[in-house]
């Protein structure tokens, strides 16, 4: 069984992974108002990478037709979108606790900043999802509210990595001062860990730019909460 650290070093090089692999899609892909290169024959055979979930494949010169054109929204990623719409409303939840509950000035600024950044991730996801003709969560306000919604429980939140359970939650919201710090710390810093293997996941699955981006912004911003989460658990 792996101990704390060594969990958190392995979610670390995973989510490293999902970093390197957006910043090469990003730079292979056109604005909407570049024209795309002519296609030139390379001098050697070629590396083609697979479809996700597909291995990648040697291509004779002669046979190299360019990069494969940009994949449509896929079912994994609304998937991601859409547990990661429910798990982003359990860590704004938590953070809901804090103004009342916490006895630092420090935790209460952390909580406040995650209330923010993920309720805009949220409305950014549901609207990707009415986008594409996909439901969100029924009980989200994000989005414009033209789309399908989908009942909270077709997802199983609690299959979720890193989710709070119901008897952490409610020691949570029964503590207070240092001991509600403490809870709430090691409970987020399971909670980013969590969002952290969701996003390595989609990195191997997904196929829509934007959504792989996100995921990467997600599992960098997270990882140095986390970091920054266990220097104040450490301080407390």
């Amino acid at each position: 069984m792996l101990t704390g650290t060594a969990r958190r070093a392995r979610i670390r090089a995973l989510a490293l992974g999902v970093v390197v692999l957006a910043p090469a899609l990003v730079l292979s892909a056109c604005t909407p108002d570049e024209e795309p290169e002519a296609v030139s024959t390379p001098s050697s055979v070629v590396l083609q990478p697979g479809k996700p979930g597909e291995k990648a494949e040697t291509i004779a010169p002669e046979d190299y037709e360019g990069a494969p054109a940009q994949a449509p929204f896929s079912k994994a990623d609304a998937d991601f979108l859409s547990d990661m719409i429910l798990h982003h409303g359990q860590a704004i939840e938590m953070s809901g606790l804090v103004p009342d509950r916490s006895a630092s000035d420090q935790i209460k600024k952390f909580a406040a900043r995650i209330d923010v950044v993920q309720d805009s991730e949220i409305d950014l996801m549901s609207g990707w999802l009415e986008e594409n003709d996909y439901p969100v969560p029924l009980d989200v306000d994000g989005g414009d509210g033209s789309g399908p919604r989908a009942p909270e429980h077709e997802h199983d939140t609690a299959g979720m990595p890193g989710m709070l359970t119901d008897v952490e939650m409610a020691a949570l919201e029964a503590a207070e001062g240092a001991e509600f710090d403490r809870l709430f710390l090691e409970g987020m810093i399971k909670h980013h860990e969590g969002a952290l293997t969701m996003c390595e996941e989609v990195a191997g699955s997904g196929s829509e730019e934007r959504v792989i981006e996100l995921a990467t912004n997600i599992a960098a911003d997270q990882m140095a909460e986390i970091d920054r989460m266990s220097n104040m658990l450490a301080e407390l």
